[in-house]
């Protein structure tokens, strides 16, 4: 994978993480030796395991797993709707974020498929749903990245990452059930 400023190629990989938003548990892991994850949206909602993946509804994704085609393939035959961003926003809320928005107008019949995720993250519901992302999978990364000390693999190959990577999504689920068990116990 190119590296830096893209001046090098280091040898690397891409995990993947699938979080339920509710429980903030993994529900599948991946590991690819793709550069960046535009292909990786569909083989990481076919990780999910099927009795999992049937109840599933909503798929948040940042815009770096958005194409449409790969929407349009989570989506095909009743599957669970996309919201990705399309566009890159600050991370920081502006008043202009806080103030209340009329819905927004559809797009016309011949925006493409951005234009219409553009508007489906519009939404009142779309804007919601979306938000929930940040709060779901990105606390996990962190908790894995600082907590767990878990910042580089260890093992060599497509194969070994990919074990190395389920253990330590074993190790964060351990851990998130065992603060879960005291919330509730």
């Amino acid at each position: 994978m190119k590296a830096g400023n893209g001046t090098h190629f280091e040898q690397a990989y891409n995990a993947q993480a699938a979080v339920e938003t509710d429980s903030r548990l993994i529900v599948a892991a991946r590991v690819s030796d793709a550069p960046n994850d535009k292909e990786q949206l569909v083989p990481t909602v076919q990780a999910v395991p099927a009795i999992v993946r049937a109840q599933v509804e909503a798929v948040l994704v940042d815009k770096g797993f958005y194409s449409a085609a790969a929407v349009a393939a989570v989506e095909a035959g009743g599957g669970p709707t996309v919201y990705a961003a399309v566009e890159k926003t600050g991370h920081h809320r502006s008043v202009a974020d806080l103030e209340q928005r009329p819905e927004p107008l559809p797009p016309p019949a011949s925006g493409g498929p951005v234009e219409r995720m553009r508007h489906r993250l519009q939404t009142p519901a779309g804007r919601e749903r979306y938000r929930l992302r940040q709060q779901t999978v990105e606390p996990v990364f962190g908790i894995i990245k600082e907590a767990l000390g878990f910042r580089r693999f260890s093992l060599r190959g497509l194969a070994g990452a990919e074990l190395e990577w389920t253990l330590v999504c074993l190790a964060y689920n351990f851990r998130r059930l065992h603060r879960l068990s005291l919330v509730v116990g």
